[in-house]
């Protein structure tokens, strides 16, 4: 059974073992899951892309290795900063708060997916499939250490897959893409008194990003997910105020809707680029597709029963970001998020999660391991 004391010494151990990224280093709380997973009897493996930026996959065995689930929380934390009132890495309880540096994101997941594993090889519970672990490195920073190889390489060869890296109860079911790019407009440069004898390549971007907004307002609705949206994240351009700016350089970011794909964005941007300049350039610097799973998947209605069955409300939703779930269909793997952390706490100074919330939670991923039913 859940032991909520337990628990809590777990969440505090995790919270003490510093792994901030950047720098980057999982190397110590990955050793310290495995010891625990070691000690309940279950062998594990750290693999390592770069060294010290180590991930660990242990596996359950059930009585039908052809079917395999995979857990998968992250290992490391976003840097604490400067901002944080109380110790960042003290795992301190004021009533039903813990707080800490990964409390909500992503530490407590992690304990909650460990707790219940205690507990299933405590009261020998034996599923039909095989429960794969994965607690990975570099989620932080893009995943390129952690889950990304673990499932291109073929180390994660599992049927389908939950993520544990989400907030209070919910069950994230669809997922924005994402377009990241910088434009660079060229000009002509010219004196500043003399501003018709240039080509000011600052006044072409803003002609461009201008167009590019108004049509951003026209969008199609989504059940779980906000409109597409564009955000201007960086601009920048010219060499001084008495000179006409001869180049000017913007980045973009685009997040776009389940069934549509980055290409009509970068096909409508340079319309409008050559509407408004006459040299430019587009680097693209990363896409991401959009990902959205049947509602009446396994993973999903056996997550529903679940929480429903410990008293919980699920909240079933979308993801505004890019999490990541959307690295498993390329590979064809059913994946959700869910998770128990406190929403709105992630990466804030003074990170905290509710003990209780936690605590149901472990509840909820032991529920819904004994029912799931691989398809």
């Amino acid at each position: 059974m859940i032991r909520k004391q337990r628990l809590t010494k777990l969440i505090q151990k995790l919270i003490s073992i510093d792994s901030q990224n950047p720098p980057g280093n999982e190397k110590e709380i990955a050793c310290f899951v495995q010891k625990f997973f070691l000690d309940l009897g279950i062998k594990s493996r750290i693999y390592e892309f770069r060294p010290r930026r180590s991930n660990l996959v242990a596996v359950l065995k059930g009585s039908n290795s052809n079917h395999k689930l995979l857990l998968t929380p992250h290992l490391d934390t976003v840097p604490a900063g400067k901002s944080w009132k109380l110790p960042a890495f003290s795992g301190l309880i004021r009533k039903d708060r813990i707080y800490g540096l990964g409390s909500t994101d992503c530490k407590g997941n992690l304990a909650v997916m460990m707790e219940a594993v205690n507990s299933i090889v405590e009261d020998g519970m034996i599923f039909d499939y095989d429960l794969v672990l994965a607690a990975t490195a570099d989620e932080e920073s893009g995943s390129d250490l952690g889950l990304i190889p673990l499932i291109k390489r073929k180390i994660l060869k599992v049927d389908a897959a939950l993520v544990l890296d989400a907030d209070d109860f919910e069950v994230v079911v669809a997922q924005k893409g994402l377009l990241h790019l910088k434009v660079r407009i060229s000009g002509k440069k010219a004196h500043g008194a003399y501003p018709w004898l240039g080509d000011n390549a600052i006044e072409s971007v803003v002609r461009v990003l201008t167009e590019l907004k108004a049509q951003n307002k026209r969008s199609v609705a989504h059940q779980y997910l906000h409109p597409p949206t564009v955000n201007i994240g960086t601009i920048c351009g010219g060499d001084k105020v008495n000179v006409v700016a001869d180049w000017c350089e913007f980045e973009l970011d685009f997040r776009f809707l389940p069934g549509s794909t980055e290409k009509p964005l970068l096909e409508n941007l340079k319309k409008i680029l050559a509407k408004h300049s006459k040299k430019f350039s587009i680097q693209v610097n990363g896409v991401q597709a959009p990902y959205q799973i049947d509602l009446h998947h396994p993973l999903v209605n056996s997550l529903i029963t679940a929480m429903k069955n410990v008293k919980i409300k699920p909240r079933v939703s979308g993801s505004e970001g890019a999490t990541v779930i959307t690295f498993f269909q390329d590979q064809g793997i059913p994946a959700v998020a869910t998770g128990f952390g406190k929403e709105g706490c992630a990466h804030i100074a003074d990170e905290f999660a509710l003990l209780s919330s936690l605590t149901k939670g472990a509840k909820v991923l032991v529920e819904f391991l004994r029912n799931y039913k691989a398809s």
